[in-house]
């Protein structure tokens, strides 16, 4: 069966130069994407010629006059933090060792596990996120839970099962042998099923002794096309505990270099902090710094230099992520809302084309996954977010004097969240909330 999707259709061909930069974006005012039975995009194009090419049977599906997006991608995020979310405290360490930790500990139970996995997809799915990367929790209880949701939706999801070894409660920690053993074992249960991606997941340096270090760099060596992800430089108490635990190392990122981790599909979350030299490792490297503005404002670790470092002379790869539960939202239309407004205090602009670019194409570009999600291009996964620009009473006021694609992006970004979102398709799918 194939489908027709009809409505107006924005994607991106690569990072916008400025606000006028139309040619780096295709749109359709009235257009057609015509979605195989293998849930990939078949065609795209003017509604008219799409139409006229497809077969007669086709099931048509008319959006209009709203906005079609390929899914929005989220890059960093905590699978078992969703009931910490909004809970009071003084900056991260504390956070995690009076809320995370203690409710991380429950995902022993697969149960619970099972229970708050339905519950992620559905919210991410609400606000129109069909990708995302995840930390689970150091049982591979909550990886099993994780990917089993994401195979049950046909969701393109990247996961791990974290390692941490030391400073954490004991029902929260492994040993490097175990921290190896069971992350192979979801390697070899998960990875490649459906449309599941495991990444090997150090938490962070606190967290890791050396030898869980070692581990995970034994991981890599032996998985070198697996995604890696943990924490980089999120506030200064934590790099100066960190530096103390790792006397030999030169800063943090060095811990990290010294073990292998560094590369083109790193993932280091926040990663605000940074030297000139950390900053000139990572760009050789080619690893993601991922930029978590929500999070960051919600805990006070930072104002991330988004700009200053796509346009230094070694440009450092970036993404955006919601870093929920420390972020304070599952939507990256707020995600980028607050990260418009951190570029502000550093007196730098950030154009709503290039938010949406950093949502959709260029966080499939920090996953190296473009051919695959994040573009409406044919033969992707027709993983969409059709959005409303006028869903609540002042925003349908605003509207009536949006002019340009410009500032109806703008609109949605600054007022808009999962209200917005009118549907959101995983292969082709309209997907409906399960809980």
């Amino acid at each position: 069966m194939t489908t027709l999707i009809r409505g107006r259709l924005l994607s991106f061909k690569r990072a916008p130069q400025s606000l006028t930069d139309s040619e780096s974006y295709s749109y359709e005012h009235d257009g057609g994407l015509l979605v195989g039975d293998d849930g990939r995009i078949a065609a795209v194009g003017d509604y008219a010629a799409v139409k006229a090419d497809a077969s007669e049977d086709v099931t048509e599906i008319d959006h209009r006059p709203h906005l079609i997006l390929p899914g929005f991608i989220d890059t960093h995020v905590h699978f078992p933090q969703m009931q910490v979310i909004a809970s009071y405290a003084a900056n991260l360490l504390e956070w995690l060792n009076t809320y995370t930790f203690p409710e991380e500990c429950r995902f022993v139970e697969s149960d619970h596990a099972a229970r708050i996995a339905t519950h992620f997809y559905d919210e991410f799915l609400r606000h129109g996120t069909t990708t995302a990367v995840a930390y689970c929790s150091v049982h591979k209880t909550s990886a099993d839970a994780f990917f089993a949701e994401a195979m049950k939706r046909n969701m393109c999801m990247v996961g791990g099962k974290v390692m941490m070894d030391r400073n954490a409660p004991q029902g929260l920690l492994d040993t490097p042998e175990m921290g190896y053993d069971e992350t192979r074992a979801v390697i070899e249960q998960w990875h490649g099923k459906g449309r599941n991606h495991v990444a090997i997941t150090p938490r962070f340096a606190i967290t890791s002794t050396p030898g869980q270090m070692k581990a995970a760099q034994a991981l890599v060596e032996e998985f070198p096309d697996l995604f890696i992800q943990t924490h980089l430089s999120e506030n200064h108490d934590e790099i100066r505990y960190t530096c103390e635990l790792y006397p030999e190392a030169t800063d943090y990122t060095d811990i990290y270099a010294r073990h292998g981790l560094l590369g083109k599909k790193t993932l280091l979350g926040h990663a605000i902090h940074l030297s000139e030299r950390e900053t000139d490792a990572l760009a050789e490297a080619g690893s993601i710094a991922v930029h978590c503005p929500t999070s960051n404002l919600f805990l006070g670790s930072g104002l991330f230099p988004l700009k200053a470092l796509m346009r230094r002379e070694k440009p450092v790869r970036v993404s955006v992520a919601t870093d929920i539960g420390g972020g304070s939202s599952y939507s990256m239309l707020k995600t980028m809302d607050e990260a418009y407004k951190i570029q502000q205090l550093l007196g730098e602009r950030l154009n709503p084309l290039e938010s949406f670019y950093l949502m959709t194409r260029g966080n499939a570009e920090a996953l190296s996954m473009e051919t695959e999600i994040g573009t409406l291009d044919v033969g992707t996964m027709a993983d969409l977010v059709v959005l409303d620009a006028a869903t609540t009473p002042a925003m349908k006021l605003r509207m009536e004097t949006v002019k340009t694609l410009p500032e109806e992006l703008f609109l949605m970004q600054t007022m808009g969240d999962d209200r917005a979102v009118v549907e959101t398709y995983v292969a082709g799918v309209a997907m409906k909330p399960v809980a």
